[in-house]
């Protein structure tokens, strides 16, 4: 039987591929449960993980037919309420031990979108879209959208490819924060891997930080922000800091990254 998702360990890389392209890589609940093992792997044995997906799609979405399977009349609800699977596997990314980058190519629409957005950084090729296509299909966004999405894009951008089912391109990706860099079809995975091994250089701990410790001041006041800041910035060094910092100051740093 085919794996629905890949995993390949390349140095300190973890590359977790989507693999439904049939389906065009849509997620229903086994997706997911190979998703949670995948990046639950990559947390313990990388220090930066790729998304990526096979064939010739990123991500459609929500597999529809198993939405449809659960929308019956007839469908029994659980009797106690647990946390959605989705969530639950879309932080762990987000707010998991390493960052990730994701590659993008294709469709990146709906649960696709969501999955893509739970990563810290995103490469486009020049095949890809961008949709919410929720509001045609009689469902709403569940896979994390309206926190993630929305405080990237913003409550108009969102709204407005919700509710008319606009899809974006890859400029107007660009344009809307949904990428960062942009690049000729078929190259996303390449440029996602010289991002990665760049990210993978940096410390354990700063990259802890940047990706738990922002985006939750983000949430915080302002005062408050800043007094996480404080007493973060102000925690012992450690000794690969330290080494660091003296590299630096003793000119044997390598040059920071300038190209685009």
């Amino acid at each position: 039987m085919t794996k629905l998702v890949t995993y390949e360990l390349e140095g300190k890389i973890a590359l977790i591929g989507l693999n439904r392209p049939e389906k065009r890589n849509a997620i229903n609940e086994d997706v997911i449960n190979a998703l949670r093992e995948a990046v639950i792997r990559a947390g313990e044995e990388a220090d930066t993980g790729i998304l990526f997906g096979h064939g010739s799609n990123f991500c459609s979405g929500l597999d529809l037919r198993e939405a449809l399977s659960r929308a019956g009349a007839g469908t029994q609800p659980a009797r106690k309420r647990k946390r959605h699977s989705w969530h639950e596997v879309f932080d762990i990314i987000a707010r998991g031990p390493i960052p990730f980058v994701a590659a993008l190519h294709g469709a990146v629409v709906g649960g696709g979108l969501e999955l893509a957005m739970a990563a810290h950084i995103r490469v486009g090729d020049e095949t890809a879209y961008f949709g919410l296509p929720e509001g045609q299909r009689g469902i709403f966004v569940g896979g994390g959208g309206t926190v993630r999405i929305q405080r990237v894009i913003g409550y108009s951008v969102m709204a407005d490819m919700m509710l008319t089912g606009r899809i974006l391109n890859i400029q107007e990706g660009e344009r809307e924060h949904i990428v960062r860099y942009v690049v000729p079809a078929g190259q996303a995975l390449e440029k996602a891997m010289e991002l990665a091994a760049i990210i993978a250089c940096n410390t354990y701990d700063t990259n802890w930080r940047i990706t738990n410790l922002l985006p939750r001041i983000n949430d915080f006041s302002h005062e408050d922000g800043l007094f996480v800041e404080y007493l973060n910035s102000n925690m012992a060094r450690t000794a690969e800091t330290e080494s660091r910092l003296r590299d630096f100051v003793e000119g044997r740093a390598a040059p920071l990254l300038t190209k685009k």
